[in-house]
């Protein structure tokens, strides 16, 4: 009864952390994960290869993109608006970003919606993840740094911690 009840609040505790969810794919990185296009200009294809029709072409470095599937060298990936995809991984970094999302946001000193406004940033702008921590992150965007709730973007996960 006591494994039971033990093997019971670990499954608890892993599902509601989001550990659960991942699995490992054949990079040895977890599935799925953030990642940021490196590449000023990128196509996102129907399949894994060449041979595939391209589907879209970003041009903008630095957009976060949510791994989800890996084929060799080739990931399948999730943008923003949900477009998925597959690219190649020469044309992503593991440099981590993220996009402002649900309008023009504040950004401020301290992860305190009390402090200094330190960036005021439009949707759609992207910034280098520092940090986060609890429900806030720190970005550094176009040289200046500020904390943002961590509901207001694209490129993190719930209750994930990054240093």
């Amino acid at each position: 009864m006591l494994k039971s009840l033990t093997t019971i609040f670990t499954l608890l505790l892993f599902s509601s952390s989001g550990l659960l969810a991942q699995e490992i794919g054949a990079s040895g990185n977890p599935i799925p994960r953030f990642v940021s296009l490196k590449a000023e200009k990128a196509y996102m294809r129907t399949g894994p290869g060449r041979q595939f029709p391209i589907e879209w072409t970003y041009k903008r470095s630095g957009l976060p993109l949510e791994v989800v599937g890996e084929n060799g060298p080739w990931r399948n990936v999730r943008d923003h608006e949900g477009s998925t995809g597959w690219m190649h991984l020469r044309l992503l970094s593991s440099a981590r970003t993220a996009m402002i999302r649900g309008g023009a946001a504040r950004l401020y000193a301290d992860p305190n919606p009390t402090e200094r406004v330190t960036i005021l940033a439009d949707e759609g702008v992207i910034g280098d993840i520092l940090e986060c921590e609890a429900n806030w992150c720190e970005l550094e965007i176009a040289g200046e740094h500020g904390w943002i709730q961590r509901g207001r973007l694209w490129g993190v996960y719930p209750g994930e911690v990054i240093d």
